[in-house]
């Protein structure tokens, strides 16, 4: 079996919503996306393989709704769950889980300017090289989750509103790419965000967590 012959079930309409058809791939999509933010939320450390396969079945789900720097930014994605997965069992120090801290000024600084060199790039990029109908908007919530995904991978408690503003602007854009499905599951992920936040901001403030031989699973 070849992998098209894999791949096109997946792509096949599932059921209709608002008289749009959904494929496997955006409900799977769904489920695994809604799953690995609710164990973000906790401090699961399985949010990161969760994260990977819903990195995959949106790499094909927004090649073909032509949005290409989300495509190209699940690749990051998986690379820096990978960074992630090993930071939050390791970056603690021997014998303890990464605690929650809160973002520096000197990373501020450095995430601001990466935010807007790439949003800029990206922008001009997508504009002339592709067929893109939202190069700006594109560009933007790939700078935004990016920026996002640093901060989730070493903890930062002010990675949680950089995904609520990147949230905030996907939840229209799906919708208007005529993936509904997806703009309510990034509905829902904004409120999963602000919960992630509350619970981050509960552990910072109650300290660091007292020494375990791995992430705690609930």
């Amino acid at each position: 079996m070849s992998l098209a012959d894999f791949l096109d079930p997946l792509q096949r309409p599932l059921l209709t919503v608002l008289d749009t058809p959904v494929s496997w791939t955006e409900v799977l999509g769904f489920g695994s996306g809604a799953l690995c933010v609710w164990l973000v939320a906790r401090q699961h450390l399985a949010n990161w393989p969760i994260g990977i396969a819903n990195n995959v079945f949106f790499i094909m789900l927004f090649t073909q709704a032509g949005l290409y720097a989300d495509a190209g930014l699940q690749v990051v994605f998986i690379t820096l769950a990978a960074y992630g997965w090993w930071t939050w069992t390791h970056g603690g120090g021997p014998g303890s889980s990464l605690p929650v801290r809160r973002t520096t000024r000197t990373e501020w600084n450095r995430l601001l300017a990466a935010g807007a060199v790439g949003t800029l790039g990206l922008t001009l990029l997508l504009g002339r090289a592709t067929d893109s109908t939202v190069p700006f908007w594109d560009a933007l919530t790939t700078a935004l989750s990016l920026m996002a995904t640093y901060g989730q991978c070493r903890k930062r408690l002010e990675s949680w509103w950089l995904w609520i503003a990147a949230d905030l602007v996907y939840i229209p854009l799906y919708a208007h790419k005529d993936l509904y499905l997806t703009s309510l599951l990034y509905l829902g992920f904004l409120a999963l965000c602000v919960a992630g936040l509350r619970n981050w901001s509960r552990d910072l403030a109650e300290g660091p967590p007292r020494p375990t031989a791995e992430v705690s699973a609930v």
